[in-house]
């Protein structure tokens, strides 16, 4: 067996009711606290009333959507002379990347471009993050997880990653219950993320038995839960694709991503388009792109025959027709296609170009040609 490590948070919760112990152990951790939350701060006015019980100073800051280099460069002016000693956010993956940001940077000397990847300088981290604490109200990115924070680049027309081991969540709540009537909109989107990011670990050519443990039986599960919820309200279906986003992060975390995280971290820059979507609409196409690509009888034609196989099984048809399927099942529930989110034909060339220098790239399961990533664009 090929050594492996496992990359995961200090602690994981995970429950319906685990929220409510969010609180004290923010709290313990240091009573300067700098809370995160998303475009409306009802959602976290329980956790903020819950510190201020506790004996905290509670600084809040909202995020409004996928945060970029000019959100954290304001709300980094905002945290600093607050001196805050613990960061916590709750929210979906925009409000968990603005905190785990926020948490990394605020002790840091330097502005961010010192730090992010591909547009800036690269550089790591001199002092360490702050402790950061996650609470996610959308089950999909996996944020919760992983070890870097996704930072829209307007400038540059990229979204790219400020990323340091440090930056793990000191404790990760995953409350299930926080997650109830999600819009479904907001729900198709960040569940096929999250389906995504159990699929693309699991075929990666960096997967181990960790991340295969975690992955195999969350492909199947998440897509029949995703497609529960798309027909009502369903606390189980919300409990199950919840647990499914926490494998996806924890699997991302260890096995890398593929073709599909490549191209989305481009075309979000480019379109401003929603992460969760960009990835649910390119995972069929990409699919497909993969399995053309793939020598028969290779092993990664092995594992991309099986998610297919478990795919179908879930969307009730034959195993062949799996990548289709899916697409058109995500339509039909409303997912918008890349052209709706702004991107025309004229910018797959330079997409396709410029995801072929991203990590994520890295672990594909087979290597992908610019002609493969345009027709997969193309489809989508």
């Amino acid at each position: 067996m090929t050594p492996f490590g496992i990359t995961a948070p200090g602690r994981i919760l995970f429950g319906r009711g685990e929220a409510a112990r969010a609180a004290g152990l923010i709290a313990a951790l240091d009573d300067r606290v700098l809370l995160v939350h998303g475009a409306t701060s009802a959602r976290a006015a329980w956790l903020v009333e819950a510190l201020t019980e506790a004996g905290a100073e509670v600084l809040s800051l909202g995020c409004a959507g996928e945060p970029d280099l000019a959100t954290l460069e304001d709300a980094l002016a905002e945290a600093r002379p607050f001196r805050p000693g613990v960061v916590a956010g709750i929210g979906g993956g925009a409000a968990l990347d603005l905190a785990k940001a926020l948490a990394a940077l605020v002790p840091a000397p330097d502005g961010p471009m010192e730090h992010l990847e591909v547009v800036g300088r690269g550089r790591p981290l001199v002092a360490a993050p702050l402790p950061f604490v996650a609470l996610p109200t959308t089950a999909g990115t996996g944020t919760e997880a992983t070890r870097n924070a996704v930072i829209g680049v307007p400038e540059h027309r990229r979204k790219v990653s400020l990323r340091d081991e440090r930056m793990l969540a000191r404790v990760a709540i995953v409350d299930p219950a926080l997650t109830d009537g999600c819009p479904r909109g907001v729900t198709l989107a960040s569940g096929l993320d999250a389906v995504t990011q159990v699929i693309e670990p699991f075929v990666s050519s960096r997967a181990t038995p960790f991340t295969d443990a975690l992955t195999r039986p969350a492909i199947g599960s998440g897509l029949a839960a995703l497609i529960r919820l798309m027909r009502a309200e369903d606390a189980a279906a919300r409990d199950e694709i919840a647990w499914v986003s926490l494998c996806g992060g924890l699997a991302l975390a260890n096995g890398g991503l593929g073709a599909v995280h490549d191209l989305a971290g481009v075309i979000g820059g480019v379109t401003g388009g929603a992460h969760g979507a960009i990835c649910g609409t390119l995972l069929g196409p990409v699919l497909r792109a993969n399995l053309q690509a793939a020598a028969p009888g290779s092993a990664a034609r092995a594992r991309l025959t099986e998610v297919c196989a478990i795919l179908a099984g879930a969307l009730a048809v034959p195993a062949a027709e799996a990548p289709e399927a899916l697409s058109d099942w995500a339509g039909r529930m409303g997912l918008p296609r890349l052209a709706d989110m702004g991107l025309g034909p004229g910018d797959h060339l330079p997409v396709a170009e410029a995801s072929l220098a991203s990590s994520s790239m890295k672990g594909n399961p087979v290597g992908l040609s610019v002609s493969a990533l345009v027709e997969a664009m193309r489809q989508a």
